[in-house]
C-alpha cells in the first residue's frame, strides 16, 4: 500500500478521465489518515471545480449548518475528510450534474478506505455513495435508508443531497429537520470535542 500523501498526490494529478470531461480534470479531495469524520459525497460540481475547494457552494453550507460546524472546522483536514465519488466534476447533463466518473471508486476508492482508520463517523450523501458504502444495506428509497440511520449503528448516518434542489423534498419530509438534525448534531460535537481532549 503506498504512503498517504503519495496517494493523495497520485490522485490530486490524475488525469484518467480526461477525455471525458467537458472541463478538463481538477480532482479535489480534502484527506488525513487522522480524521475522525468522513463525508462521502457524490461529485464536485462547477464551483468546486472553479475553486478547488469541496463543498464551497450553497450545498456545503447547508451541509456545514446541518453538521452545526463552521468553515474552519469543516476543512481542517485533521478532522474531517472530504472524499466523494468522484472527483473530477463530471460535466451537466439534462437534469443536472452528470454522475460521478466510475473510474475514481474503481481505482482509488478501496486503498484511501485502507488510510482511513480513526473515522467515526461517515455521511453518505447521494445515490453512488449509498451503493458503494452500504454495499446491499440500504432500503428501498433514499428517504427509507435517511430515516432508517439508527439500523447502520453510530458510525454512519445517511443523508439526502444538502442541494437547494431538494428543497422539496425537505418540506416533505419534516422528521428530517426535528430528528435527524439533532442527531447528525449530537454524534458530531461528541467527535470533534473529544478530539480536542
Amino acid at each position: 500500500m503506498r504512503n498517504f500523501d503519495t496517494l493523495l498526490s497520485e490522485i490530486r494529478s490524475c488525469r484518467i478521465c480526461e477525455d471525458n470531461l467537458p472541463c478538463g480534470p481538477r480532482p479535489v479531495i480534502q484527506a488525513s489518515s487522522t480524521a475522525k469524520i468522513l463525508i462521502v459525497g457524490q461529485a464536485p460540481g462547477i464551483r468546486v471545480h472553479e475553486t478547488g475547494i469541496p463543498f464551497n457552494d450553497p450545498s456545503g453550507d447547508r451541509l456545514r449548518e446541518w453538521m452545526g460546524i463552521d468553515r474552519e472546522q469543516f476543512y481542517d483536514e485533521r478532522k474531517i475528510a472530504l472524499v466523494p465519488m468522484g472527483f473530477c466534476y463530471p460535466g451537466t447533463g439534462k437534469t443536472g450534474d452528470l454522475p460521478p466518473r466510475p473510474e475514481c471508486a474503481d481505482i482509488w476508492r478501496d486503498e484511501i478506505m485502507e488510510h482511513l482508520k480513526n473515522v467515526e463517523l461517515t455521511l453518505i450523501i447521494g445515490g453512488y455513495a449509498i451503493n458503494w458504502h452500504l454495499k446491499g444495506q440500504k432500503k428501498r428509497t433514499l428517504t427509507e435508508t435517511v430515516k432508517c440511520y439508527h439500523e447502520y449503528g453510530d458510525h454512519i448516518m445517511v443523508l439526502p443531497h444538502p442541494s437547494p434542489r431538494n428543497n422539496i423534498w425537505l418540506k416533505k419530509n419534516p422528521w428530517f429537520q426535528t430528528e435527524i438534525i439533532p442527531e447528525l448534531n449530537g454524534r458530531v460535537r461528541k467527535i470533534l470535542i473529544s478530539d480536542k481532549n
